[in-house]
């Protein structure tokens, strides 16, 4: 992959499955990116995420640069707004805007649909997954101490969120 191709954000489908998993499972193996300790298969996948709200990053040759994607926080209807996201880069697609172009796609999405919360939990480890959450509009809401265990250590996350200014 060469910085000079452009990127292109298009919906995610199944035609990404195997790169989209792939990009998935060098997050599992570089350790703070998730608590999967593998990634789930494109079915598993699939049927988690949220279809209006995940999209992927191509190079000018169609291969898959990054993906994001949206599960529901909660089926309680007081939640109905409320979606939790994750973004993964493939490592030698990083530094060139992948994710901030995903994120723009996610956000322009989530809002069309009333969306009004997008949260995710990143590893206060993952310096680069916060820094380009917070010029897409997150904050940081706190930090969730010892949330889980990741190869048998107590692990933190930080949460973050956006909260749309469009919807009232």
């Amino acid at each position: 992959m060469t910085a000079a191709l452009a990127v292109v954000v298009v919906p995610l489908t199944t035609d990404h499955a195997e790169e989209v998993v792939a990009i998935y499972q060098a997050g599992v193996d570089e350790g703070n990116a998730t608590f999967e300790t593998t990634a789930p298969t494109w079915e598993q996948f699939d049927a988690a995420r949220l279809p209006e709200h995940r999209f992927a990053a191509l190079d000018g040759s169609g291969r898959v640069l990054g993906w994001v994607a949206a599960t529901r926080v909660s089926d309680r209807c007081a939640y109905a707004g409320v979606v939790e996201h994750s973004v993964y880069v493939h490592p030698e697609a990083r530094g060139r805007g992948v994710a901030s172009a995903l994120l723009e796609a996610l956000v322009a999405s989530t809002e069309a649909a009333g969306i009004w919360t997008i949260q995710s939990g990143i590893f206060p480890e993952n310096a680069a997954s916060l820094a380009v959450h917070a010029p897409a509009g997150f904050r940081v809401v706190g930090t969730r101490e010892r949330i889980g265990r990741h190869h048998g250590v107590w692990r933190d996350t930080v949460l973050v969120e956006r909260r749309s200014p469009r919807i009232d």
